[in-house]
């Protein structure tokens, strides 16, 4: 399929149809088989994980505090960014056809970069309620009431959306022209910007790539102020009990947060090299498959009341 010149416009629009992904095609064919069994696994892994995790905090009232409706809302937008990419990933391992809609592809970026966003904010956030519970205990339900934490989930869900939304407007106005193969397995802003022509292209890489980092070290940025705070408050707790008491309700949020930006440094602060491309799709997967799947176990294991009550509900539902 040959695209000359591509572009949101009407009077554009019809010139590309569809783009073709790469993904797993140059891999050998014998890996796909234990790719295709793999993935899926951790796949409903993760969808079943997160769901738990929701059901056992919407049942257990007492788990309706911040901490854990934050918790909640993370497991949803992990939900949907699971499902935006993953399963598009399967069927085009398997399938001999790889292409994706013009609309498609613009639709899948869109919401991979609301949810993606949408869960770095929601992390930011789950940090700002450690700070407060921890330095501010005594001002926690004030600063920390339904409302505000209502009003808190509904701007990370807004901003992430805004994001999306003017990353996607912006590299779709492009002009695409030359090969449309996209050499990865889901619509990526990087890879679809160098199928980009036109003297504006460049300017456009820099900026998309300086707004997604400004507001990603933005998040982890508070996130480290926040911690920073808690230590600092931590270490004056005069016993030891009470030190490891306070610090372990932020391992769980603490761990994700390593998870998620140590992975996303992996794969995109690497450096390139020509024969990289294959190595390259392998290692997006540990950012869209299995860092959703470390989510749920790690908030699971790491939180000794959300296990005991998601194993208690999941195993012995007849005697609660």
């Amino acid at each position: 399929i040959s695209t000359d010149v591509g572009s949101l416009s009407a009077q554009n629009y019809s010139t590309v149809s569809e783009f073709i992904l790469i993904g797993f095609s140059n891999f050998p064919q014998q890996l796909l088989p234990t790719f295709f069994l793999i993935y899926p696994l951790m796949y409903l892994f993760t969808l079943l994980g997160n769901l738990l995790i929701m059901t056992t905090i919407w049942r257990e009232h007492s788990l309706h505090t911040p901490m854990y409706l934050f918790l909640c809302a993370l497991s949803t937008s992990e939900i949907l960014f699971t499902v935006t990419i993953t399963p598009h990933m399967l069927v085009n391992m398997l399938s001999t056809h790889h292409s994706i809609s013009f609309v498609a592809c613009a639709s899948q970026m869109f919401f991979a970069f609301t949810f993606g966003f949408t869960h770095a904010f929601l992390l930011m956030i789950m940090g700002y309620d450690r700070y407060v519970a921890i330095c501010h205990p005594l001002r926690y339900n004030v600063l920390m009431s339904t409302r505000d934490c209502a009003r808190l989930v509904s701007w990370c869900w807004a901003g992430g959306s805004v994001m999306g939304m003017m990353v996607t407007m912006i590299v779709f106005n492009l002009t695409f022209c030359g090969s449309n193969e996209i050499h990865h397995f889901v619509c990526h802003v990087l890879a679809l910007l160098k199928l980009a022509c036109g003297k504006e292209t460049s300017s456009v890489t820099l900026g998309v790539i300086l707004v997604c980092v400004t507001a990603l070290m933005g998040c982890l940025f508070l996130i480290v102020l926040s911690y920073v705070f808690i230590v600092a408050a931590i270490l004056r707790i005069p016993s030891a009990e009470g030190r490891h008491k306070t610090f372990s309700t932020c391992v769980s949020h603490l761990t994700i947060v390593i998870v998620h930006y140590g992975f996303a440094s992996i794969i995109y602060l690497k450096p390139k090299g020509p024969r990289s491309m294959d190595s390259n799709t392998l290692m997006a997967t540990t950012y869209t498959v299995f860092t959703p799947f470390l989510s749920p176990i790690i908030f699971s294991l790491r939180n000794k009341e959300l296990k005991n009550r998601s194993f208690h509900r999941t195993f012995c539902p007849l005697s609660s």
